[in-house]
């Protein structure tokens, strides 16, 4: 809820793409240092504090966005900062928790069941946002449905105490380890290098959908409602991977669900309109869970084979996070170095530039890559 509009109030304030674009390229050029200091955290202690953590300074974040207002949009590089340090804390604490959670066999499985619960999650959080901004003049509905998404993160802190600890000898930090294992691992590395491409993509999407719909449509609660529609379509990605039995080839699912967005984002070219958006925005919602659930999956299986026995899985979910983010980076910076606004002519060019980009991932996977369910 907060994270989907929070990109669409500092729009509202400026109007100005590169302001956005900027706040995107700090936040995700912080989060690979957070995800560092929280794998150190993890470590040293439990991947719970680092989560407990991250949620309690995500709500700090909103806490203070609520008290600054107009001012985001004067030190928006320092809310950047904090966003992008608080979200890191969480995110490394969740995908360690994760991991820990399933295995070989029932990985796949549970990616799916996690997409569905996630996303059904966060089906009523922008039809809700886009009615509390609907209901006050101004930019002040968006104040308050901050207030909300700042107690649901502190009612979630509070919640995650439920979650037990897991006791562990082995307090060593092996991140400096990442580099020597990337030269003797080749198909690591080539695993991370396909993260570096899906961040290429992934970057620009993750802020600029919203922005787009609320061009086209203009009304908060309209984009609330979309975006709803849109999950719908990701749940059902997540029923049907989660049914999935046997055998599942991870170069397929991406070549499929990669030539099929790049399709749907040639509709750009024609006009940025409300049925060329929709068709893109619909392509996207329900097949790019699929990339990134078989990239999961297949980066989850790599890390059961590294050295150390299990005890550099934190440290490979920091590393996966670097290249993932420096994709996020280098996409945004295009966006925005080659389109001033929205409707700038070389905008679709760039989103299909950076769709069919992923291709690449293609050519990056193992190819005996047929992995159990």
């Amino acid at each position: 809820m907060s994270g989907l509009f929070l990109n669409l109030y500092l729009w509202r304030l400026t109007g100005d793409l590169w302001i956005n674009g900027v706040f995107n390229i700090i936040v995700y050029a912080m989060t690979p240092i957070a995800f560092a200091l929280g794998g150190w955290i993890a470590k040293r202690m439990d991947r719970m504090v680092t989560y407990r953590v991250g949620i309690v300074l995500i709500a700090a974040f909103y806490l203070v966005v609520i008290f600054a207002r107009d001012s985001v949009a004067d030190y928006y590089p320092l809310f950047a900062t904090c966003n992008g340090l608080a979200l890191g804390l969480y995110w490394i604490g969740y995908l360690v928790l994760m991991y820990d959670v399933t295995d070989a066999r029932s990985r796949g499985r549970y990616l799916g069941v996690n997409m569905i619960v996630f996303n059904s999650a966060g089906l009523a959080g922008p039809a809700l946002a886009g009615y509390l901004i609907g209901l006050f003049k101004g930019l002040q509905g968006y104040i308050v449905m901050f207030g909300v998404a700042c107690f649901m993160f502190l009612v979630s802190a509070v919640s995650s105490t439920q979650i037990k600890r897991k006791s562990s000898h082995h307090r060593t930090y092996y991140l400096k380890f990442a580099t020597p294992i990337m030269r003797r691992n080749r198909i690591w590395l080539l695993s991370l290098i396909s993260f570096l491409m899906l961040g290429v993509f992934q970057g620009i999407m993750l802020f600029l959908p919203n922005i787009l719909l609320y061009q086209t449509v203009g009304s908060e609660r309209w984009v609330g409602l979309l975006t709803v529609f849109f999950s719908l379509l990701t749940i059902s990605m997540g029923f049907l991977i989660s049914r999935r039995r046997g055998e599942r080839s991870v170069r397929r699912d991406v070549l499929v669900s990669v030539l099929l967005i790049t399709a749907a984002a040639c509709a750009l070219l024609v006009e940025i309109r409300l049925w060329s958006v929709l068709v893109f925005m619909i392509a996207f919602s329900f097949l790019n869970p699929l990339t990134v659930n078989s990239l999961t999956f297949y980066y989850y299986r790599l890390m059961d084979d590294l050295p150390l026995k299990g005890q550099f899985r934190i440290e490979s979910v920091v590393v996966r996070e670097l290249f993932l983010n420096v994709g996020r980076v280098i996409s945004i910076f295009t966006l925005i170095r080659f389109a001033e606004n929205p409707e700038a002519s070389s905008l679709p060019v760039v989103l299909v530039a950076t769709s069919a980009l992923q291709f690449v991932i293609v050519g990056l996977l193992r190819k005996s890559e047929r992995l159990p369910a």
